[in-house]
């Protein structure tokens, strides 16, 4: 086998389309869906995606109700991003024609595509530790599937990853655009892995140590990309840059409100950092991984290496982030834990070969109980994690309760226009995206310390309470007319064995 095999060798002709009833209904069949693939799985797994949501019945977290917000105010010509969260471009992209179609819509459309888009990324790590291992001189692939399975499996592992993914965050569908782009070169496919790695790269600014030096290296290698380069980073600095610029003036707002997040790192930010990447995954993983290296570099595969060095910077780059005060969370390097995943799975692949060239039936074990040693200490764990995923679901469904009992109440109070009249919307923090995205207002427009508003602040508010069985609101400070219209929303929507769908009823003025 060619260490430097990047693509399988084109299957013969007659496994495609000769053979008995290859001219038939079902061979005409096989053609059509061959020739229309990438539509077809991408209907599947949108489908799929929907199906999981509900089954999951999980929601957005703070955040993604926030880029929900920026959607609607997009179409509506008043985006605003001086409030919470912090600016990313790439949500944008999705969440403004989704809200074409209104806020149920627009909600759903974003879970759907987002989980759909980030369980892709099993795919395409499979598909680089695949295409690393490559195929045997004997035509066999069953180490580069066999790679690709670990690899994609090492994705799923990730900590977090799958309760990121059906809180429908963008961080998984940013390693999908990562990983997809990698796919793209070693695929040789350099213009798709470009545009792919500008859509990543408008998601975290981490993609830009991949992509910066992958431009350098298109630009004198490649003079026809030239123009598409310069489009690309324009397109990515006024995504981040420009953008709030014209709407608020303030071109690195981004930078500004990440700044002093609680979820820095505490400590020495460099071992700080480092703890929280190997964190991310098994040891077996890591050990894969180094092994992976190791042979790369003893053979000079230098894709493989290429890989390897994209890793490494990747997290030095966020380690330099932390230094600068910004929050770097575990999440914000899923990337690079992609990419040790799908090494990890070079290294099963290669253990495979190496058993199948052993001369001798010790250096065939030795190879076998390698691979094994990477593979089988991952059952327990991937057990281990199902169970506290399960765990982790049950608290998911019940916010998911509290989210739909929040919009259920504001709705039978009279909607947003009516609660907007009667007062500055103000609740806990959790619920203050939430909130602003039901109410159609900025989420920094929406209180969220309801101690400070009701004695701090002299302008009318309406306060959300959540109860064990509901919510309710109250009232404080409206005048005249404004409080004689609005005087029936001090009200409770609760939840009852009498009433389990919910009633509306009085409660005490605030």
């Amino acid at each position: 086998m060619s260490e430097n095999t990047l693509e399988a060798p084109p299957i013969p002709t007659s496994a495609t389309s000769g053979g008995p009833g290859a001219d038939g209904p079902a061979g005409s069949a096989l053609r059509l869906i061959r020739k229309y693939i990438w539509p077809i799985g991408a209907v599947a797994l949108l489908l799929f995606s929907f199906g999981l949501l509900e089954w999951a019945r999980t929601r957005p977290g703070y955040d993604p109700f926030g880029w929900l917000v920026w959607g609607y105010q997009t179409i509506h010509l008043n985006l605003n991003l001086g409030g919470a969260p912090s600016w990313k471009p790439l949500p944008l992209l999705l969440t403004a024609p989704f809200a074409i179609f209104g806020v149920h819509d627009e909600l759903w459309l974003w879970m759907v595509f987002s989980v759909a888009i980030s369980l892709s990324g099993v795919f395409f790590t499979g598909r680089i530790a695949y295409r690393l291992v490559g195929v045997g001189e004997d035509g066999d692939r069953r180490p580069a599937i066999v790679a690709a399975v670990f690899g994609g499996a090492a994705l799923l592992g990730i900590s977090d990853y799958l309760h990121i993914v059906l809180s429908v965050q963008s961080d998984p569908m940013i390693v999908t655009l990562f990983v997809a782009a990698w796919d793209a070169y070693l695929s040789g496919r350099p213009r798709l892995a470009f545009v792919l790695g500008c859509l990543g790269g408008i998601g975290r600014p981490e993609v830009w140590s991949t992509l910066i030096p992958y431009t350098v290296y298109l630009w004198v290698k490649r003079p026809d990309t030239r123009k598409l380069l310069v489009g690309g980073w324009v397109f990515i600095l006024f995504m981040w840059f420009g953008i709030p610029t014209i709407t608020n003036g303030r071109p690195f707002i981004a930078y500004q409100l990440a700044l002093r997040s609680p979820r820095a790192v505490v400590g020495n930010k460099i071992i700080g950092s480092f703890h929280r990447f190997t964190g991310l995954t098994y040891l077996p993983v890591q050990l894969a991984a180094l092994f992976t290296l190791a042979l790369a570099w003893r053979r000079r595969n230098w894709p493989v290496l290429l890989v390897g060095a994209s890793t490494v910077i990747y997290v030095l780059t966020e380690t330099a982030l932390d230094l600068k005060g910004l929050p770097g969370q575990p999440r914000y390097i899923f990337e690079a834990a992609a990419l040790e995943g799908a090494l990890a799975g070079v290294a099963v692949g290669w253990l495979l070969i190496e058993a199948k060239r052993a001369t001798t039936l010790a250096l065939r074990l030795g190879a076998v109980v390698l691979a094994a040693a990477a593979v089988l200490p991952m059952v327990p764990a991937a057990v281990a994690r199902m169970r506290f995923e399960h765990g982790d679901l049950k608290h998911e469904r019940a916010r998911t309760t509290d989210i739909n009992q929040l919009q259920a109440l504001i709705n039978h109070l009279g909607g947003p226009t009516r609660i907007n009249y009667c007062g500055h919307p103000v609740t806990n923090t959790e619920y203050a995206s939430m909130t602003a995205f039901f109410l159609h207002r900025d989420v920094g427009n929406v209180g969220y310390l309801p101690k400070r508003e009701l004695y701090h602040k002299t302008y009318p508010i309406v306060l959300f309470i959540q109860l064990p069985n509901g919510w309710e609101t109250h009232l404080y400070r409206q005048h005249g007319a404004q409080k004689a219209s609005c005087a029936s929303m001090n009200a409770a929507f609760v939840y009852t064995p009498q009433h389990p769908d919910g009633t509306l009823v009085p409660s005490p003025v605030g």
